[in-house]
């Protein structure tokens, strides 16, 4: 199918705080069963709520960064197309009218695709494309959608725009205008099933995003949306939810389930707190959950005033899973009581891709896979993340160099300029690869997957040490004379990989026989002991910049410079300028791991 060149009119309207579609589903029959007041039997109607989370752009079952289908370890397939085939057969089971479509949102980020169609054919361009996730969840039918904290990575005017071509509400009760209070975005969606000898079934969605907005987007968003607590803005609308004759109240949110958040206490809101929610608020029956990127086919919280249990579900992310809440109800004296609620998962990979949708997006597929194919340089030797988390590997100098050059050439001129330059870099993947000869754009994205942009922070000696004792918190605590297995040396404490920091400009030892907090060792700039009162200028990404990680110091720097182009292009801008990628123009060995001063490798 060519590329689309319309605006999409949204089916749904916008009625005062939410979204109401009533008399949307037409009417199946309640059964009947036992026996209720008078010997008159009891009325009962099943529901099927499906969900999905953490879409990140996957339409097909395709991987952009190794040009070839998906496949893991675990035998997963990926992609809306598959989602599709599932849902379809849901709906021939239970019967579309009674079923419902919801996602917990980051939907439009997370692949060369969704890349393509927010920066290099913007649907936000005059006449532009129609994003293909909205394709993809229009055709399939998704009846409403949590707002994820990657809705806003590419600003709100795109966001905007991808609201508008959805024929679906994007809903946010806790994403707020910062000026009024009010929500910016629908708060929830209601719809009606009608049921024949019965009255209707009101279900109501309450959708629900994540308050780390605030600081991991806090270029877009500061000063004019504001992000509040899931549990309190869930205390304020479900019970109007239930006022307004909800029978049913599912909650959509993009929060995950433990509890922790990953940016410390720079925000007075819990990151993960579908639980608490849960927990806390009263009347709330099933809680679709997103963001932490795991699989919960079902988790039961008892709610502390009712003792009533909410069913919590989160499917596993990139459309590998489908959740489905299936919900009894029985009308007893007078409305719609819901009796049990039962959660459970269906897997991608038992089906095939639904031929609707990808003939659907061929083409828009098809012109992405020529873009990611384009050749940029050339390479004089493979370059590899296998061994990057614990070893200075060149494959990740690269991106630091790129940064320095980067942020050195934007502060010519300034004050700031005869300051040295450290930057900050992460090992994101254990398996990207710069092969030997032809570099394409999608070898240098499989090594910057995320659409971070670059931010200069001015920082003390003092403040980068602490910043490198926190990011050695990572690797597990190992005795000098304990046998090493590198599989089990890093993430500790589940830190993942994205919070491990290389910092160039500086060479130092982190000895792993050593507590957390004392590993740091033999810490030098230019040959000589760091000063703890020596300025520097750190090059970093506007993740890390805002909080993310919560490491110590960096948030709360005074920033610089900053800019919009994501690092993955400045990666691509580089080597395409030099032509020729050869780690001697960037590969430096500025740390090792020890143990009591010997080296560990």
């Amino acid at each position: 199918m060519a590329l689309h060149r319309r605006t999409f009119l949204k089916r749904s309207a916008v009625t005062g705080a939410g979204v109401a579609l009533t008399g949307a589903a037409a009417a199946p029959t309640a059964e009947a069963a036992g026996a209720g007041q008078g010997d008159k039997p009891v009325k009962r109607y099943a529901l099927t709520v499906m969900g999905t989370t953490d879409l990140h752009g996957h339409v097909f079952n395709w991987d952009y960064f190794k040009d070839a289908e998906y496949a893991d370890a675990a035998g997963n397939a990926q992609g809306l197309a598959r989602v599709s085939t599932l849902v379809d057969q849901v709906r021939k089971e239970k019967g579309r009218r009674n079923t419902l479509l919801l996602d917990a949102g980051d939907t439009i980020q997370g692949t060369p695709l969704t890349y393509y169609y927010a920066k290099v054919d913007p649907i936000t361009a005059e006449g532009g494309p129609v994003h293909p996730m909205a394709q993809a969840m229009n055709a399939i039918g998704y009846d409403a959608v949590a707002l994820g904290n990657h809705e806003f990575n590419y600003g709100i005017e795109t966001l905007r725009k991808f609201e508008e071509q959805c024929d679906f509400p994007l809903l946010g009760a806790n994403a707020l205008d910062a000026k009024t209070l009010r929500p910016a975005f629908p708060p929830y969606f209601m719809k009606t099933f009608r049921v024949k000898g019965a009255p209707p079934v009101k279900v109501a969605v309450l959708g629900l995003t994540n308050p780390g907005i605030a600081i991991w987007d806090k270029a877009y968003v500061q000063g004019k949306l504001t992000f509040p607590g899931l549990e309190e803005q869930a205390a304020t609308w479900v019970p109007k939810l239930r006022s307004m004759g909800a029978d049913v109240v599912v909650v959509s949110a993009h929060s995950g389930s433990s509890g922790t958040s990953s940016y410390g206490d720079q925000l007075p809101y819990v990151e993960n707190a579908a639980a608490n929610v849960a927990r806390q608020v009263p009347g709330i029956d099933a809680i679709l959950v997103g963001h932490a990127h795991v699989e919960i086919p079902e988790l039961r919280v008892t709610n502390e005033q009712t003792g009533r249990d909410v069913v919590l579900s989160e499917p596993l992310c990139y459309a590998e899973r489908l959740t489905l809440f299936d919900f009894e109800l029985a009308f007893e004296r007078g409305r719609w009581r819901v009796e049990s609620v039962k959660a459970s998962l269906r897997d991608a990979a038992t089906v095939e891709d639904d031929p609707a949708i990808t003939e659907l997006l061929s083409d828009e597929h098809a012109v992405v896979v020529a873009y990611v194919n384009q050749v940029v340089g050339t390479a004089t030797e493979t370059l590899t993340t296998v061994e990057a988390r614990y070893k200075d590997a060149p494959i990740i100098d690269l991106i630091a160099k790129v940064q320095e050059d980067v942020v050195r050439a934007a502060l010519a001129g300034t004050g700031y300029a005869s300051l040295p330059v450290l930057s900050q870099a992460s090992p994101f993947s254990r398996t990207s690869q710069i092969p030997a000869g032809e570099v394409t754009i999608r070898d240098l994205s499989s090594l910057y997957v995320y659409d971070n942009t670059l931010v200069a922070k001015l920082m003390t000696g003092a403040q980068v040490r602490a910043y490198l004792e926190y990011s050695a918190e990572y690797f597990a605590r190992t005795a000098a004379d304990a046998p090493v297995d590198v599989a089990k040396l890093t993430n500790a404490g589940g830190r993942p990989d994205y919070n491990y920091d290389y910092v160039s400009g500086l060479t130092y030892d982190i000895d792993i026989a050593q507590p957390a907090g004392s590993r740091v060792r033999n810490l030098a700039h230019g040959g000589a002991p760091l000063d703890d009162a020596a300025q520097f200028v750190f090059a970093v990404n506007n993740y890390r910049a805002n909080g993310g990680g919560a490491f110590p110091h960096v948030a709360s720097a005074k920033e610089l410079w900053a800019e919009s182009t994501e690092i993955r292009t400045r990666i691509a801008e580089w080597v395409t300028a030099k032509g020729v990628l050869d780690p001697k123009d960037f590969a430096s060995v500025d740390w090792r791991l020890t143990r009591d001063g010997t080296p560990v490798f």
